[in-house]
C-alpha cells in the first residue's frame, strides 16, 4: 500500500489534479473567491500568501480537452512548527457536492502528515453544516466558538482541531 501511494501522482486518487498556486493563477482562483463567497479574499491578500514560505494555496482542478484544466477549488493553508492552520477552502458552486473539497482538505492533511505535525486547526461558519460535516468526517473536533468571527455578517465561527 505504501509502495503505490509513492507512485502515484499528487490528487490521482481522487480524479482531479492538485497543484500549488502560481501568481499566474490569480485571475482564475479570483473568479472561483467571487463566485464562492459574499466577502472573498482579495488580490492582495492572495498575492501576499504566495510570498510566505509557510503559506501554501493548493489548486484543485479537472482536465478538459480542449480548453485545458478547469478550476473546480482551492485551499489555503499555513504550516507553522508541528501546526497545520487551514485558512480557507473554496469550491465553485457549480461543482459542490462533487468531493472536491474533500480531495483538497485529503491533501492538506497528507501533507501535513508528510511534515511531521501534530495537530490542524480551522475555523468554519457555525451556519456551514456542509463543512462542519466535512470536518467531522475528517476526525476535526469543535473545540470554541469565535463569537462575531465573520464581521460582516456578524456570525460566529466554529474552531475545530484534529490531532494527528
Amino acid at each position: 500500500m505504501r509502495r503505490m501511494r509513492e507512485e502515484s501522482a499528487p490528487g490521482a486518487r481522487h480524479g482531479y489534479i492538485i497543484r500549488q498556486m502560481m501568481v499566474e493563477d490569480l485571475p482564475a482562483v479570483m473568479a472561483l473567491e467571487q463566485a464562492a463567497f459574499k466577502n472573498p479574499w482579495s488580490q492582495d491578500l492572495l498575492k501576499r500568501e504566495l510570498q510566505h514560505e509557510w503559506s501554501t494555496i493548493l489548486l484543485v482542478e479537472e482536465p478538459r480537452e480542449e480548453e485545458g484544466p478547469e478550476l473546480l477549488g482551492l485551499a489555503i493553508f499555513w504550516i507553522v512548527h508541528d501546526e497545520v492552520h487551514v485558512l480557507n477552502v473554496a469550491t465553485a458552486p457549480r461543482h459542490r457536492r462533487r468531493g472536491v473539497a474533500r480531495a483538497v482538505m485529503d491533501e492538506v492533511l497528507e501533507r501535513g502528515r508528510a511534515r511531521r505535525c501534530t495537530l490542524a486547526t480551522l475555523e468554519v461558519r457555525k451556519s456551514n453544516e456542509a463543512a462542519l460535516q466535512l470536518y467531522r468526517a475528517f476526525g476535526f473536533r469543535p473545540v470554541g466558538i469565535r463569537p462575531n468571527y465573520y464581521v460582516d455578517e456578524g456570525e460566529d465561527a466554529v474552531v475545530m482541531v484534529l490531532d494527528f
